[in-house]
């Protein structure tokens, strides 16, 4: 008992500002200005919520969504391929190959910038969605790469070879007969492509220069100041909300699959 009591009074130290923070978003302008503080709303005001719709903040939760979706297919497609080959097939210079992708997560993304820059503006990208979802599946990559490897490493070969002698090739056997079996690691690949696509801020701001192309973070953080500079707090805080709550629901959803990806293939036995 005393150890489930604890871990109740943990859990609640962290859900707190979760909570304060969608509460606060129902207060008006007027009670975030006064002081000291209210904990609670002394009347439930959708002011800030109406601020966020009159300022277009629809379109650019749209963007979101559109970047969001192609870097989570193009990721989670291209890291079960690579996974797939860096796990099965036998070629020169594979484990080389394989360090070299693994390299490119100690690389600062403020580094290659410019060279981004200079690609997505020569393949005429810039200020695109479709050059977003480049950039976010190259970040994500890395990670999907390592763990679709070591989830279809855990699989024994067996089990491939009996697809094959009943007359499946290797793409077939993937898809029927591997896939359902590494399902935690995919859906670790698509939540982590997911986190990285919706929450990036710095690449949106730099790639993206007019206001339509903007994805939610680049917005929430353009967000006008009230009179004497002062940040519009209500407005922030509640754009805050809508960004954090499909990231909330999405891994409420599959954390157990998210946890048991990342252990798959943690032990071989």
């Amino acid at each position: 008992m005393p150890f489930y009591t604890v871990c109740g009074l943990l859990a609640l130290l962290f859900v707190a500002p979760l909570g304060w923070l969608v509460v606060s978003s129902f207060k008006s302008s007027a009670e975030f200005a006064q002081s000291p503080p209210t904990l609670l709303p002394s009347e439930v005001s959708l002011e800030n919520y109406r601020r966020l719709l009159d300022a277009g903040l629809f379109q650019n939760v749209v963007n979101s969504l559109l970047v969001t979706a192609g870097t989570v297919v193009a990721a989670t497609v291209l890291s079960v391929l690579a996974g797939y080959g860096f796990a099965r097939f036998d070629f020169r210079g594979r484990g080389v190959l394989f360090l070299v992708i693994l390299s490119t997560l100690m690389i600062p993304f403020q580094s290659i910038v410019p060279s981004l820059y200079v690609i997505l503006d020569y393949l005429r990208l810039t200020n695109s969605l479709a050059g977003l979802v480049l950039v976010y599946t190259v970040f994500a990559l890395p990670f999907g790469i390592f763990t679709m490897r070591a989830a279809f490493a855990s699989v024994p070969v067996a089990v491939e070879e009996a697809a094959v002698v009943d007359g499946a090739d290797a793409l077939t056997a993937l898809r029927r007969v591997l896939l359902p079996i590494v399902a935690p690691g995919v859906a670790t690949v698509a939540l982590y492509a997911f986190f990285t696509a919706w929450n990036e801020f710095l690449a949106a701001l730099i790639f993206t220069t007019s206001q339509e192309k903007y994805t939610l973070p680049v917005v929430l953080a353009n967000l006008q100041t009230g009179a004497g500079g002062t940040l519009n707090w209500g407005v922030l805080e509640t754009g805050a909300v809508i960004a954090a709550v499909p990231c909330v629901a999405i891994f409420l959803i599959l954390q157990r699959y998210y946890v048991a990806g990342l252990t798959g293939g943690a032990v071989k036995g």
